[in-house]
């Protein structure tokens, strides 16, 4: 015959155990990875575009911003978009680089030093002024107040003012253009080197 334990034995026992797994460390909830976050604010999600993400319709871009200000919406958005065509004239220097490497690789033109001394010449040309059409094609505000805006060029845009470049540096440079590329006029050359783009995308 088995021996009962006494009921308070019973219960003390019961509370005990009870006790035991409470008292077990609760599993910490894993903090939640965002795939873009606002650089003032990482821990709250963020438009995938803040993060360079391409964006439909918009050839070269680059985002800008700017920290809350008392002068209000507009002036934030202004500087904002300073901000970002500096950022975006940097963009389409690359851009038009890789159209003239694309174009010497292609065509055999021009020796290394050439292709260097043209590239610097272009990339001359290409400044946040410059950037005609370029526009805010986006815009949000971080949790803490900073205003981040997306300005951008078509694919039309960016292709006129990377011939406008070509075409400036061309006239401003007659001697090392003529290096380059003897046998091609000047806006014959910015085209060609435009269709080689186009048709390597």
């Amino acid at each position: 015959m088995k021996k009962l334990l006494p009921l308070g034995a019973a219960l003390a026992v019961t509370v005990a155990l009870t006790g035991c797994e409470t008292q077990q460390p609760q599993p910490v909830a894993a903090a939640p990875v965002y795939d873009c976050v606002f650089p003032d604010a990482p821990n709250t999600p963020a438009p995938g575009w803040i993060c360079d993400e391409p964006v439909e319709g918009v050839e070269v871009s680059a985002v800008g911003s700017s920290q809350h200000s008392a002068a209000g919406h507009s002036h934030m958005k202004q500087m904002a978009a300073t901000d970002a065509r500096v950022q975006l004239a940097q963009r389409m220097k690359v851009h038009v680089q890789n159209m003239v490497k694309q174009y010497v690789e292609t065509t055999g033109a021009g020796d290394t030093e050439t292709v260097d001394r043209v590239m610097t010449s272009v990339t001359k040309q290409i400044t946040d002024e410059s950037l005609v059409g370029s526009r805010v094609y986006k815009s949000r505000k971080s949790p803490n107040g900073t205003l981040y805006v997306l300005v951008g060029l078509d694919d039309m845009q960016a292709e006129e003012a990377a011939k406008e470049a070509l075409k400036t540096s061309m006239k401003n440079e007659r001697a090392l253009w003529q290096q380059f590329k003897a046998q091609k006029g000047h806006e014959e050359l910015a085209d060609e080197i435009a269709k080689y783009r186009e048709m390597n995308k």
